[in-house]
């Protein structure tokens, strides 16, 4: 059985993410940046799903989809509702959580885990809002980020 949780799904190359956080945190805002570099640098980057996402854990993976009335969808903090191209399901493989970095939390605990939606749970990590270029932060950050072609469950 799904698990409705608040956060914004997004697939960019081949790796399922979700943007998770309190309301306000910059996860739409992240998403629209971490979708518009992939797309720049000539890769697949989709929305999932913006502020309401299904998951459901199926053979040991977690799957991400939109609920039907917000599919599409996507909030522009300030400027009102956006339509964004998207995928109906992804496979998510890790969770990030945005945050204001500051030089107490400058550099975060290792091997967080965000609960998804059941007592499985996925590898969280960290991104200052306010990076420059989510992208290529993204690239870096996460050892092995595979970005290169798409998928779709």
């Amino acid at each position: 059985m799904p698990s409705l949780v608040h956060g914004t799904a997004l697939v960019v190359g081949t790796t399922g993410l979700i943007l998770v956080g309190p309301s306000g945190s910059g996860k739409s805002s992240l998403a629209v940046r971490l979708l518009a570099g992939a797309l720049q640098a000539g890769h697949f980057a989709a929305l999932v799903g913006d502020d309401q996402v299904f998951v459901d854990w199926i053979n040991g993976r977690a799957i991400a989809s939109a609920p039907e009335t917000i599919r599409g969808m996507i909030e522009l903090y300030g400027s009102g509702i956006g339509r964004m191209d998207t995928i109906g399901r992804a496979v998510l493989h890790f969770a990030v959580q945005p945050v204001t970095a500051n030089s107490s939390n400058r550099v975060p605990e290792e091997n967080g885990h965000w609960p998804a939606g059941s007592e499985q749970a996925l590898p969280l990590h960290v991104m200052d809002r306010a990076v420059a270029d989510p992208f290529a932060w993204l690239t870096v950050l996460i050892s092995g980020f595979p970005i290169m072609g798409a998928f779709q469950v």
